[in-house]
């Protein structure tokens, strides 16, 4: 069956969010460490920006006060993202006005600009992850978060070679003053976003918003239950974790020159992976998403065993782009089910908090139970470790087996709005 037009109208929509969330965070990132390395700023001056990403880690925090305040028009989302998008715009115009230099003065002020830039950028993420939870059917989460990562990827392509190019032919302030358009771009989308439906019973206080979406994930599903959701949100990627912090380590050393990894993980590995994310869409509208979870997870660790064989086997250029491409194929693929898996876990009363919290789990495994990687590497040497990193996807599956079984139609514990006894 093709798609109806109101599938197409948030699919289109929550694309569009995407290019809003990949925008503020390329240029806050990428874009302004080229603006900085291009002024001789020193290297480790630039390293410390890194401090001014925190905001996209302790978003949790303040996630709450978005579900208990929200901005009523156009919708209780839109609101938010409508106010936040406008300051986004003017925050990266701003930064084209900044004049890098040695001098403390300028490096404070780009300090504070960039600390500012995701201050916002990481509030409006809560609320696209909140919107698209709380407007996508079941039936539509793989596609949405397939939609939503293809305008993530649109908006890294976008600032990451666009961006540059401009930055060298027109200077650096141009091209903050391009990507502030890219920005502007996305905000009559949202304007003109399918609204959310009306929800009954709204959080009425910042203590029921702050403790409302613990209680009621626990009350949903149980104490026993809820931790085994968390531990399979904490688990499932965590094979991605331990390859992603390793894969340029390792291909370095296997002698391949670093333009060439760059160009094949930049070039190769971004087509690949919007070729999984849209893969992983149809797919998952096929298969349900616990079949998907599944089968998507093994192609994800077929991608780790393809570095076991670039490791033991080498092979050449044919299998360094075998074996990118493989990993990030299945990337794309696990991403897609990973995000339906949380949107299905969110009650819509409490969505930006629970889906703040839910992706704060995730990221440990990418940071806490991936930074020893590099010693286990040292330690059992490259084709041991990539057997490990594949064997790391056996915990997720023996979840999944009680959780997520591959004949049922959700994950046991997933929001039931027909069983909400709020």
């Amino acid at each position: 069956m093709a798609p109806s037009s109101g599938t197409w109208r948030r699919l289109t929509a929550v694309a569009a969010e995407g290019v809003a969330s990949g925008t503020p965070y390329m240029v806050g990132t990428k874009l302004l460490q080229g603006w900085l390395t291009a002024s001789g700023v020193p290297l480790g001056l630039i390293g410390l920006l890194a401090y001014a990403e925190l905001p996209y880690t302790l978003k949790m925090f303040w996630a709450p006060a978005l579900d208990r305040w929200p901005i009523p028009w156009p919708d209780r989302r839109r609101g938010w993202l409508l106010l936040l998008q406008l300051l986004l715009v003017l925050v990266i115009a701003a930064m084209a006005l900044l004049r890098p230099s040695q001098d403390p003065a300028s490096l404070t002020a780009i300090g504070l600009m960039a600390l500012l830039l995701a201050l916002v950028s990481a509030t409006q993420d809560i609320v696209v992850d909140a919107y698209r939870t709380d407007l996508l059917p079941e039936r539509e989460r793989g596609g949405g978060a397939a939609a939503t990562n293809l305008g993530y990827r649109g908006a890294m392509l976008a600032i990451g070679a666009g961006g540059f190019i401009l930055a060298g032919r027109s200077g650096w302030p141009l091209a903050f003053l391009g990507s502030a358009v890219l920005m502007l771009l996305v905000v009559p989308f949202t304007l003109t976003a399918p609204k959310l439906p009306p929800i009954q019973h709204q959080v009425s206080s910042l203590r029921q918003a702050v403790a409302g979406p613990a209680w009621e994930f626990l009350h949903r599903t149980g104490p026993g239950r809820a931790l085994m959701l968390l531990a399979l949100v904490l688990l499932y990627r965590w094979p991605d974790g331990l390859l992603n912090v390793m894969a340029v380590p390792f291909l370095i050393q296997q002698g391949f020159p670093p333009e060439v990894v760059g160009s094949v993980l930049a070039g190769w590995g971004i087509g690949a992976t919007i070729v999984g994310t849209i893969l992983g869409g149809i797919l998952f509208a096929r298969l349900g998403m616990n079949r998907s979870l599944w089968v998507f997870a093994l192609v994800g660790a077929a991608g780790n065993l393809s570095y076991w064989g670039l490791a033991s086997f080498k092979g050449g250029m044919p299998a360094l782009l075998m074996a990118v491409g493989l990993e990030n194929l299945g990337g794309g693929l696990v991403g897609a089910a990973f995000v339906a898996l949380l949107m299905s876990l969110c009650n819509p009363r409490f969505s930006a908090t629970q889906y703040a919290l839910l992706s704060g789990v995730y990221a440990l495994s990418r940071s806490v139970l991936s930074g020893q990687a590099g010693f286990v590497a040292e330690g059992v040497g490259w084709s041991s470790f990539f057997l490990l990193t594949v064997a790391s996807s056996l915990p997720a599956f023996l979840l999944m087996a009680w959780l997520t079984p591959w004949n049922g139609d959700g994950a046991k514990g997933a929001f039931d709005p027909a069983k909400d006894p709020t």
